[in-house]
C-alpha cells in the first residue's frame, strides 16, 4: 500500500506493509458467515433473543454447488472486502489522530454510516462486462484479486449474509437494504450510548446543523428539509426523535416501505420479491420473518393507506408491469456500453471477420497446392488422377 506523509514544505511518499489478512476466515462459505452474525447480534443485545432469521431466496445458490475453484474465489472476494473495510477503519483512526494532533478534536462532530445495504451485484458476468473491463484494464483472478486494476464483488448470497440477521441487501426495502450503522461522536453527543430509536439518512443534515448551531432555513423557491434533528437523542435528553404515530415512507424501484413506531409495511419485488405488501414488527422480528398482515389487518390497512400520501408527495410513480430493476440496470448498461464502445467494438468485429475471410483463403489456396502436388507427382508415376 502506497501513502504520503505530508510535511509542511513537501511530500514524502513512503510504502507501509499489508496488515490486512482475512486469508481463509470464509472458507465455511456464506450460510456459516450468516447464522454466526445472527448469534452474534443476539448475544450483543442488538435483537431480542430467539428472533428469527429469514430464509435465503430459492434462486440462490448453496456453497456445497460451487466447484472448489468457484468456492476458492467466491472466499477471496470476501477476504478481500473485509480487508478495505479494515483499512478504512484504520485510515479513519489516522484521521482522528491528526485532528486531535492539530488541537481541535474537542470541536469536531465524526458521523460514520455506510450505504444502504450490502452491494448483490455481479458487475463481472454481466454481458458485455468482458469488452469494458479489457477496455479499460480490469481484471478479475484470484491472484490479483484487490491490487490496482482489479474488479471484486462479493454477489447477492454474501451480501446477504453481511446484512444478517436482517433480510435481504441494496436496493430491496427489507432491513437488509435499508438498515445502516450510524456512529456519531464530538461536542453535543453523549459518548457510549447505545441509541435503538429511528433514524433516516435525511435526519443527518439537521442534526449537523444544530450541532454547528447553524439556522435551519428554507430558500425562497426551495423544498424544505424532511428530516428532523437527532441532536436531543444523542445528547441523551431524549428518547427518540419520531413520536409513535408518526408515518416514514422510502421507494427505490418499487421496493417501498412504511415505517410507524415498531411496526413496518414493505413490498418487494421481483426477481427476489413478489409485489405483495407485508406487515411486521420489528421490535421482536427485525428479521422481518412473520407477516402479520392478516393478524392485524386494521393497522396494516391503516399504514397502506398512510403509503399514498407520501408517494405522492415524494413523486413516486407506478412501474409498468413486468419492470425488474436489475434488468433494466443491465439493459442501461449494455446500451452505454455499445454507445461508447460501438466503434471499437465494430472495428474488432470487422478485423475478426477479416480475418476469418483471409484463413479461409490461405486454407483454401494451400488445398489447391496440395491438390496440384498430388497430380504432378501421380503422373510422374504415370497414373492418371481420379476425377
Amino acid at each position: 500500500m502506497c501513502v504520503e506523509r505530508r510535511h509542511e514544505s513537501r511530500v514524502e511518499p513512503f510504502t507501509i506493509a499489508r496488515p490486512y489478512n482475512y486469508r481463509g476466515l470464509f472458507d465455511g462459505g456464506w450460510d456459516v458467515l450468516r447464522e454466526a452474525r445472527w448469534r452474534r447480534a443476539q448475544a450483543n443485545g442488538l435483537i431480542p433473543r430467539g428472533a428469527g432469521l429469514t430464509a435465503l431466496p430459492e434462486s440462490f445458490r448453496s456453497w456445497s454447488s460451487l466447484t472448489e475453484d468457484e468456492r476458492a474465489m467466491s472466499a477471496r472476494g470476501m477476504e478481500v472486502y473485509s480487508g478495505m473495510i479494515e483499512a478504512m477503519d484504520a485510515n479513519i483512526g489516522r484521521l482522528v489522530a491528526r485532528i486531535q494532533a492539530r488541537g481541535e478534536l474537542d470541536r469536531t462532530v465524526f458521523v460514520v454510516t455506510s450505504d444502504n445495504g450490502p452491494e448483490p451485484s455481479d458487475p463481472v458476468h454481466a454481458p458485455g462486462m468482458n469488452i469494458w473491463m479489457a477496455l479499460n484494464g480490469y481484471h478479475w483472478d484470484i491472484d490479483t484479486l484487490g491490487e490496482p486494476g482489479s474488479h471484486g464483488f462479493i454477489g447477492p448470497e454474501w451480501a446477504a449474509s453481511v446484512s444478517s440477521p436482517s433480510s435481504l441487501y441494496k436496493f430491496y426495502a427489507s432491513e437488509g437494504g435499508l438498515r445502516a450503522p450510524l456512529a456519531v461522536s464530538g461536542p453535543g453527543v453523549k459518548p457510549g450510548q447505545r441509541v435503538s430509536s429511528a433514524a433516516f439518512v435525511t435526519d443527518v443534515t439537521p442534526t449537523l446543523l444544530e450541532l454547528a448551531g447553524a439556522p435551519v432555513t428554507t430558500p425562497p423557491g426551495k423544498v424544505a428539509m424532511v428530516g428532523r434533528s437527532l441532536a436531543p437523542v444523542l445528547s441523551g435528553t431524549a428518547a427518540s426523535t419520531y413520536w409513535p404515530e408518526d408515518s416514514i415512507g422510502l421507494e427505490v424501484s418499487g421496493n417501498a416501505a412504511l415505517f410507524r413506531g415498531g411496526l413496518k409495511i414493505v413490498r418487494n419485488m421481483p426477481p427476489v420479491g413478489d409485489g405483495r405488501w407485508r406487515l411486521f414488527d420489528l421490535s421482536v422480528d427485525p428479521g422481518e420473518t412473520a407477516d402479520l398482515s392478516g393478524r392485524r389487518p386494521e393497522e396494516f390497512a391503516s399504514m397502506l393507506r398512510a403509503y399514498d400520501p407520501y408517494a405522492r408527495r415524494s413523486g413516486v410513480l407506478d412501474l409498468p408491469n413486468g419492470y425488474e430493476v436489475e434488468r433494466q440496470i443491465q439493459t442501461n448498461t449494455q446500451g452505454r456500453l455499445y454507445r461508447r464502445y460501438g466503434w471499437q467494438i465494430g472495428l474488432g468485429g470487422l478485423g475478426l471477420l477479416l480475418a476469418a475471410v483471409l484463413s479461409g483463403l490461405w486454407l483454401y489456396r494451400s488445398a489447391g497446392l496440395r491438390r496440384r502436388e498430388r497430380v504432378s507427382n501421380l503422373r510422374k508415376l504415370g497414373k492418371e488422377p481420379n476425377r
